[in-house]
């Protein structure tokens, strides 16, 4: 699929120079580390309840395994970001390839200290493993989200974001199914039980990433926006940037905290009282439900003809659906299609307007979790599920609308975007405090809704802020 094409809200001449030349050959080898790393964050929502029963823990302490993973990325990223004030933008200096091996390099080793950590049945050890992963991924995504919005030209960066990030999705989708079975199920059969259960998957996990990181040293990568240092924190300088910061860090919380508590929530006498395989199907929904609203915001944002954008968002949600059907049967799956159905009515309303879509699609999440908080059984089951179809655009557009008109320093703005990912490390925790305070899970909602309101607020109004170009000459 080749929809590299978006439009955004408002635009300015990007002081970087359009690439020339056809990359969509690079940009197809760039969504095979989308994928892996969805596939591999993914598996943090099957760690949790795994955890929590090997070593007994509170909510809390669970979650602690976002917080491990995601507060690498606010190190990393800092570290990044430190180093480009006072050194210039190391990107500039190594180019992008480069930073993608040297991110897939520090992931293998986090996922090979898997195996340590479960000879030793240690919690920490655990914990710092995931740090590590964590801190590869960060120097991937400083890498790879500002390199694919610059394969082209700046008004088209969404849909390309978009496009990569339902690749992403892809990953998360397959993880819940074969991380569940693996760890719930295959290797609890032949004898690994709690902690142990996790051995071989991370190891495969770091083979796997050895073996791209290969890969990606010697194939060839345009060096587009490479080349020129720029030291000073020049990005702050932008308002639209320091509230884009706040807005990833929301997003990001917010949406680890609903998909982290998914198997919990389901699990709920009073919601489904699911166990935990059964449960992490629903998982797979949720991620999947991101996959089929990525791939549609890639369709609505792009530069196709309106007749054509209209087939291909018919088409995405009818065919994810009939997949379902075919898998799950007419039981399972009528109770999502009004979702469907409701993406399909919201992405009209949002018109191709990267802010407009991302305003209403926020509103919605916040629509679902109020809705979950304030029912329960099967409405609050299939609410929770239903919000990753709308908080499918999220990244993408907010991402996409915080780095419009940075030019050079791009690089750097991912950066501090990266480092806001540090909600998905602050929020579960809150959320899980709350939970155990309360004694209610459902109640500890509120915290990914208030999330998602401030990301409503961004994509209303915050990415307007300071627009003027500032001068950085």
């Amino acid at each position: 699929m080749a929809i590299i094409a978006a439009t955004s809200s408002t635009r300015e001449p990007s002081s970087q120079a359009s690439p020339k030349g056809n990359h969509r050959g690079s940009f197809a080898i760039m969504t095979l580390l989308f994928f892996m790393w969805g596939f591999m964050t993914v598996f943090n929502d099957i760690l949790i309840p795994r955890f929590k029963e090997a070593f007994t823990l509170d909510y809390f302490q669970a979650m602690l395994v976002q917080f491990a993973f995601f507060g690498a990325y606010f190190i990393g990223s800092l570290i990044y970001f430190i180093i480009s004030v006072t050194m210039g933008d190391p990107i500039a200096r190594i180019g992008y390839k480069n930073g993608v091996v040297i991110g897939l390099v520090i992931s293998a080793t986090g996922s090979a200290l898997f195996w340590p950590a479960a000879t030793a049945t240690s919690y920490p050890m655990f914990l710092g493993a995931l740090f590590v992963v964590g801190l590869g991924f960060a120097m991937l995504q400083i890498a790879a989200n500002p390199y694919v919005t610059i394969l082209g030209p700046e008004r088209t960066a969404s849909s390309r974001l978009n496009l990569a990030q339902g690749f992403n999705s892809l990953g998360t989708t397959i993880g819940p199914l074969i991380g569940g079975w693996l760890i719930f199920q295959y290797f609890a059969k032949t004898g690994a039980h709690g902690a142990d259960s996790v051995k071989v998957p991370y190891l495969i996990f770091s083979i796997v990433f050895v073996v791209i990181a290969v890969i990606f040293f010697f194939i060839h990568l345009p060096h587009i926006g490479e080349g020129k240092i720029e030291r000073g924190p020049g990005a702050l300088r932008y308002p639209h940037v320091v509230l884009g910061i706040i807005a990833i860090f929301m997003y990001v919380g917010g949406e680890v905290s609903v998909g982290s508590s998914i198997i919990n929530f389901l699990g709920q006498k009073t919601v489904a009282g699911l166990d935990a395989v059964e449960a992490s199907k629903y998982v797979s929904l949720f991620w999947g439900g991101m996959l089929l609203g990525r791939f549609m915001g890639a369709v609505e944002l792009s530069e196709l003809t309106k007749r054509n954008k209209q087939i291909f968002l018919a088409a995405i949600p009818v065919a994810g659906f009939l997949i379902l059907l075919s898998v799950r049967g007419w039981d399972f799956v009528h109770n999502y299609l009004p979702f469907l159905l409701g993406c399909w009515v919201l992405f009209q309303f949002g018109r191709s307007v990267a802010d407009r879509t991302l305003t209403i699609f926020a509103l919605t999440v916040c629509a679902l979790l109020l809705t979950s908080i304030l029912v329960g059984g099967k409405m609050a089951m299939w609410c929770i599920v239903g919000i990753g179809l709308f908080t499918s655009i999220g990244w993408s557009n907010t991402f996409s609308l915080a780095l419009e008109g940075t030019g050079v320093l791009k690089s750097q703005v991912s950066s501090l975007l990266v480092m806001a990912i540090l909600g998905g490390a602050i929020l579960p925790p809150l959320q899980g405090a709350i939970a155990d305070f309360t004694k209610s899970l459902q109640l500890s909602y509120l915290v990914p809704f208030v999330a998602y309101l401030y990301v409503a607020f961004y994509g209303f109004y915050g990415h307007r802020v300071g627009r003027a170009r500032v001068n950085l000459e």
